[in-house]
């Protein structure tokens, strides 16, 4: 679950951001633009999946997860009018989810509940929480993956990464609808 520490400082990060010019507020949604992030991320979640069904390369099978994520945060983050600019890219994509993204994966996931309305609260919040720091946690792991890890690890981790990617995009896509 996401700490307070981990949320305060994307606020404050997302705010230099903007500043800076690593993350821009647009008027005008281009199509071209939100189709392609779309498209990697269902071409990138698939190639994830072929890759490790088959065991061709649990390396690439995280990093083809985690793209796919990161396409359909950028998506999300597009549509809500944000472009995230080349610098620093993926860590402006995780700061953006949390301030700009969260809170309306906790109202979309509550109304996806037949439980009552505080359980429903309470589980979507955590659930909103798991879906983000996921993001997090792949792009770390994408980066250790690729330089770190025994063979016999990166199977699990492999796995852990399809099935993270699968869930945040499952649940991201429901906000472009």
């Amino acid at each position: 679950m996401l700490n307070e520490k981990r949320i305060s400082e994307a606020e404050v990060n997302v705010k230099a951001y903007l500043v800076e010019g690593l993350l821009k507020n647009i008027n005008q949604i281009d199509a071209n633009i939100f189709n392609t992030f779309r498209k990697n991320s269902t071409e990138s979640l698939k190639v994830a999946d072929h890759l490790f069904r088959n065991n061709l390369s649990y390396l690439w099978a995280v990093v083809c997860s985690y793209y796919s994520m990161y396409y359909i945060a950028n998506a999300v983050l597009y549509k809500l009018g944000y472009k995230v600019g080349e610098k620093i890219s993926h860590k402006v994509t995780a700061d953006a989810l949390i301030v700009f993204v969260r809170k309306k994966l906790k109202v979309g996931l509550v109304e996806s509940f037949e439980d009552t309305k505080n359980q429903a609260l309470d589980l979507a919040g955590i659930k909103a929480d798991e879906l983000i720091q996921s993001f997090d946690y792949e792009r770390s792991k994408r980066s250790r993956f690729q330089y770190e890890m025994a063979e016999e690890i990166k199977i699990g981790k492999a796995e852990t990464s399809l099935k993270r990617a699968k869930d945040f995009v499952f649940e991201v896509e429901k906000l472009l609808v």
